[in-house]
């Protein structure tokens, strides 16, 4: 009687934190605006806590229905704009350029403002809900193929394309699950951890509901190393090169895979993927391309600051040593030290298998993001989905963690609050060095 009073409480229980999570969904998919901090923080709280409730609470039988109720959560986001983000505005200016027949890579979107360029679709109201109308577009070529088709179907709705955009990020989250699932079968992993993924409120929120194609990239990492680990190189290689076309921080990983393949068999497989990569780039490439693009990572690395770490440190001491920010030298610096911890952890490595492939990932996603001058919070669905295959679950304190960052969009005028940093990333840290003590004490 006792066993069964306990089931069904935990029945009941389980009912009632999936429906909260549906009520935090919509009001935070629908409702909400990015300035709304005291609601976003509390109806994000409330679902993270349900997320890791309902985490602890699902037995092994009941991992399918929780799965199918993450797709649905996400299913529930599709059908409103972002409201969280405005950069699907430059998804649809993008995806217009195209479809008149100019490369959003040519010129900055003030370029046709200014010039009183008569381009259909390309109106003053679409400019004005810009946020980098004096930027190059960055976005690499299966965005942009993304942002065509949506515009193609829908050439006059933004909401239109909008459903689109989030419709082909949706497939690609079904198909992160089903690799999540059956790469964890295969290392005789807890079926249970891919709900790590499923569940967690910034991998559904920031993907499908505010339009970040991490989760492209995302699926087709998973689909790469899924073919590797069944010894299709060639395979791999193409699902590796749509993964750094989604967007470009797989490339990182290249030194941990060169390890496990061989210089030989990398040669041929780099080599593939290089080629297609090219291919893919080529309906971009035209004179102004190359500098246009190089001129966005650069400002990437030497302008763009927001909720860093160590970057924020060596701020404060430029301006002590200085008297000015030193983002120019600091950030290409940083980078050059993620390369170089990177390319030393890879080749000292002495497990090498793949098996072990995801935590020396982890690492390199890790470094990235610590040195990095610009982290939001859609840059963590790397570590969430990665940590899934290790002992490591800082990744997931960082994702409920690193909401509070909206807060800095409630103040007129804007400003970075480096207090919710110093919070976030100390208690991030804390919790990392936690688990590198348990991990070593239990080594």
């Amino acid at each position: 009687m006792d066993k069964l009073q306990r089931t069904s409480t935990a029945f009941w229980l389980q009912g009632l934190i999936g429906g909260l999570c549906i009520y935090c969904a919509i009001v935070l998919g629908y409702t909400v605006r990015q300035s709304d901090f005291s609601r976003i923080i509390l109806h994000y709280g409330a679902w993270f806590a349900g997320f890791i409730i309902l985490y602890w609470l699902c037995p092994a039988r009941q991992v399918r229905f929780w799965l199918l109720f993450g797709i649905l959560l996400r299913l529930i986001l599709v059908f409103g704009l972002p409201t969280l983000s405005d950069d699907l505005y430059r998804f649809i200016w993008d995806g217009r350029l195209w479809l008149n027949g100019i490369n959003p890579f040519d010129h900055k979107p003030s370029f046709y403002i200014e010039n009183s360029l008569n381009i259909p679709g390309l109106d003053l109201a679409l400019y004005q809900q810009l946020n980098s109308p004096e930027y190059f577009t960055i976005y690499p070529p299966l965005a942009q193929l993304v942002f065509v088709m949506a515009c193609w179907i829908f050439p006059a709705s933004v909401l239109g394309s909008s459903i689109i955009m989030k419709l082909f990020l949706l497939t690609a989250e079904i198909g992160s699950l089903i690799l999540l699932r059956g790469l964890l079968q295969y290392f005789k992993r807890s079926p249970k951890l891919v709900l790590l993924y499923a569940l967690n409120p910034l991998i559904i929120l920031e993907i499908v509901g505010n339009l970040h194609f991490e989760g492209f990239m995302v699926f087709f990492l998973l689909l790469a190393y899924w073919f590797w680990i069944k010894g299709s190189w060639w395979k791999g290689g193409i699902a590796m090169s749509l993964s750094i076309v989604s967007k470009l921080l797989p490339l990182m990983f290249l030194p941990f895979i060169i390890r496990r393949m061989g210089w030989k068999k990398s040669i041929w497989t780099f080599s593939l993927m290089g080629a297609l990569m090219i291919a893919a780039f080529l309906p971009l490439f035209n004179a102004a391309f190359i500098h246009n693009f190089s001129d966005s990572l650069d400002l990437y690395f030497r302008r763009f600051e927001f909720n860093a770490s160590v970057y924020y440190v060596l701020r404060w001491l430029g301006f002590q040593v200085a008297g000015y920010n030193l983002i120019a030298q600091i950030g290409p610096g940083l980078a050059l030290i993620t390369l170089l911890s990177i390319c030393w952890v890879a080749f000292t490595e002495k497990k090498v298998d793949w098996e072990s492939w995801p935590a020396r990932a982890l690492f390199a996603i890790t470094v990235y993001l610590m040195m990095g001058t610009i982290i939001h919070p859609w840059y963590l669905s790397l570590p969430v989905v990665l940590c899934i295959f290790t002992s490591m679950r800082y990744p997931i304190l960082w994702s409920g963690l690193i909401f509070l960052t909206y807060i800095n969009y409630s103040y007129t005028p804007y400003f970075e609050n480096l207090w919710v940093v110093g919070v976030e990333y100390g208690l991030v840290l804390l919790f990392l060095l936690g688990e590198w003590r348990r991990l070593f004490a239990g080594a």
